[in-house]
């Protein structure tokens, strides 16, 4: 199963797979033409940003310049998923980043999400399996069979998982601070 899931995305192809918040539609987020499957997918502008997962904050260093420290302190003792919307992204397709120069990046607290992104060794995109516009499942039975029918791999873990939440997002302000987006 992740063997599979990681030959999907070497590959360049889009998979479907449990995070540790929502499923999530996922590629190589350092792949332009993976990141533009996702967007086809979910029949949604690329002026709207992705969120990227990463396994770790050294991972994080390689894409992001600064990370102040108010936010290493909350990575470090989040209890909940946390996305956080950092400023001048690099290394990562340029249609992940938003159009303000920011990219989301949250390093999960799955075990399947995290083995897959150390054995890929680069960030995957983590968009909600849903089309644009549509409510976000919180099982796999709510995903549409639109997308299932569209992603090149469903990964088979945890289709009886039912989620509650969606994770935290945060942002850095110019000025360094933290600004709570979704709570």
């Amino acid at each position: 199963m992740i063997n599979t899931a990681l030959q999907n995305l070497i590959a360049g192809n889009t998979i479907l797979y449990p995070t540790d918040t929502v499923w999530g539609i996922g590629c190589d987020a350092t792949n332009e033409l993976a990141v533009k499957k996702v967007y086809q997918l979910k029949n949604r502008e690329e002026s709207k940003s992705l969120i990227i997962l990463v396994d770790s904050i050294e991972m994080l260093k390689n894409y992001v310049d600064d990370i102040p420290d108010e936010a290493l302190h909350i990575l470090k003792t989040a209890t909940s998923p946390t996305t956080i919307i950092y400023n001048k992204p690099k290394n990562l397709a340029k249609n992940t980043i938003a159009a303000d120069n920011t990219i989301a990046i949250r390093i999960p607290k799955d075990d399947f999400c995290i083995q897959l992104i150390q054995k890929f060794g680069k960030p995957i995109v983590s968009t909600s399996a849903n089309i644009s516009g549509a409510p976000t499942p919180k099982s796999f039975t709510e995903i549409s069979k639109a997308i299932l029918q569209s992603v090149d791999y469903v990964v088979a873990l945890h289709s009886n998982k039912k989620v509650v939440k969606s994770s935290t997002i945060l942002k850095i302000t110019a000025s360094n601070k933290i600004e709570i987006i979704r709570a």
